[in-house]
């Protein structure tokens, strides 16, 4: 075809986009309209709380000014509490034996204690309850309604707070509970940033302090500075040295000891030992700030490194440690081509297990924090959290699907959906309020 053909089509194409996308609507034009009913204002209620993170006042003044309905804040209120009731019976009915790994956690809203539980797998929460009390009665309480949903798990993960563990023990009896990896990480990287931010402080007061020596050098008054010289390099060089070595024990324990893929248990105990002792022989230098740290770790040693004592095969755990080498590195191939000599016939379907098993092992319970994220914008409008308001607001986020998600699987999914693989109809038709308007194509 020729040119000037091409051209043509061309210019025709960009018209007819032009024209589609300036095709404005009259502002006043009626787009389409709704029947409004008292059902359909519930639901409206319901949808500016819990997804537009709403006050009771400011829903009043929504149906004020934008809908021209009057509507009291305890009318507001009455409608959450109906909610809450309906949530209250769903919850309760729901069964939990489907949740093989549960991550429990204390999250605080003021000063009141809120036990939380989630499934690892699909985020389902399946314990949010305020209390005036964390001890291991009030968590055996809890946990042992949960059992007669039919919760069962395998194995639970959490920090080391006594009264929960005690409490699943007092529950559960012998089900393994996991030290959690993600606090005590997280305050040995604060321990380390914060003496970074320390040793940096101290080269800038030395290097401040060098500039005006020189100064006082050019004026020949330089000589009544040369102790607080020396005390301010050797201060400097003090902080440097204990933030590089507190920065590398960090980086030991949480890429070589804590890691999934590692050494048999036996090695990690020792090389976790030696960490804590490095602590201890840097106490006297900032016991303030290592002290908490070291106690921490001394303490949760065994709960820390409970799951590296199931791995049995050498092989196996092999096939572990091959997963931290990127597949573009000669070592990746190397180890790969010499356990596939080992295990020959075997290697692919050895390979492939150790590959979904470590997909879906976790090892702490950020999941729970990730909860308090997103509970944290509702307990900021109100003052008092009560059972009712947890259950409420536990349902619509267990069947709230995910608008987004890193891991694909999630994407467009309830929680609820993720843990029983059923569809559900949307969370205010499951509360009895009918289906939603039908939506516009």
């Amino acid at each position: 075809m020729s040119r000037k053909f091409v051209y043509t089509q061309r210019g025709k194409a960009s018209d007819a986009l032009n024209d589609a996308f300036s095709a404005a609507v009259a502002d006043d034009e009626v787009l389409f309209q709704l029947p409004v009913t008292r059902t359909w204002l519930r639901q409206v209620m319901l949808g500016l709380t819990l997804i537009c993170r709403s006050s009771y006042r400011g829903v009043t003044e929504f149906m004020r000014d934008l809908l021209g309905v009057s509507v009291s804040v305890g009318s507001v209120h009455e409608v959450l509490q109906w909610a809450a009731q309906q949530a209250g019976a769903i919850n309760r009915e729901q069964d939990l034996s489907g949740i093989r790994v549960g991550l429990h956690d204390e999250i605080f809203q003021g000063s009141t204690p809120v036990l939380a539980g989630v499934d690892a797998q699909s985020t389902y929460c399946y314990l949010l309850a305020a209390e005036k009390h964390r001890d291991a009665d009030t968590w055996g309480v809890h946990l042992l309604d949960a059992s007669r949903q039919g919760l069962d798990p395998d194995y639970t993960i959490a920090d080391a707070g006594q009264g929960l563990r005690a409490g699943q023990k007092a529950a559960w009896g012998d089900t393994p509970c996991h030290g959690d990896v993600f606090h005590i990480q997280r305050q040995c990287e604060a321990l380390a940033n914060t003496l970074g931010n320390l040793a940096r402080g101290a080269r800038t007061r030395r290097q401040k302090l060098e500039a005006r020596i020189d100064r006082a050098r050019a004026r020949g008054c330089a000589g009544r500075f040369a102790a607080a010289l020396r005390r301010s390099r050797q201060a400097d060089a003090q902080a440097h040295e204990l933030a590089r070595d507190i920065r590398t024990l960090t980086q030991w324990l949480s890429h070589d000891i804590l890691a999934l893929a590692g050494p048999v248990l036996a090695t990690r105990q020792i090389l976790f030992d030696f960490v804590v002792e490095e602590l201890l022989g840097r106490e006297h230098q900032d016991a303030r700030r290592i002290r908490p740290v070291r106690v921490a770790l001394q303490n949760q040693r065994d709960d820390l490194l409970a799951h590296a004592a199931n791995v049995p095969d050498d092989l196996v755990r092999a096939a572990c440690v091959l997963h931290r080498k990127p597949t573009t590195s000669p070592a990746y191939w190397q180890g790969w081509g010499w356990l596939r000599s080992k295990l020959g016939a075997r290697f692919h379907a050895v390979f492939a297990a150790v590959t979904q098993v470590m997909e879906h092992t976790p090892r702490s319970s950020s999941l729970v924090e990730n909860l308090n994220s997103r509970l944290r914008n509702y307990f900021t409008l109100r003052r008092h959290l009560g059972t009712p308001y947890l259950g409420l607001l536990r349902f619509f986020l267990n069947h709230r699907r995910f608008v987004r998600s890193r891991r694909a699987e999630r994407k467009g999914k309830s929680p609820h959906e993720l843990m029983t693989g059923q569809h559900h109809a949307h969370w205010l038709t499951l509360l009895g309020l009918g289906p939603l308007q039908p939506q516009r194509t």
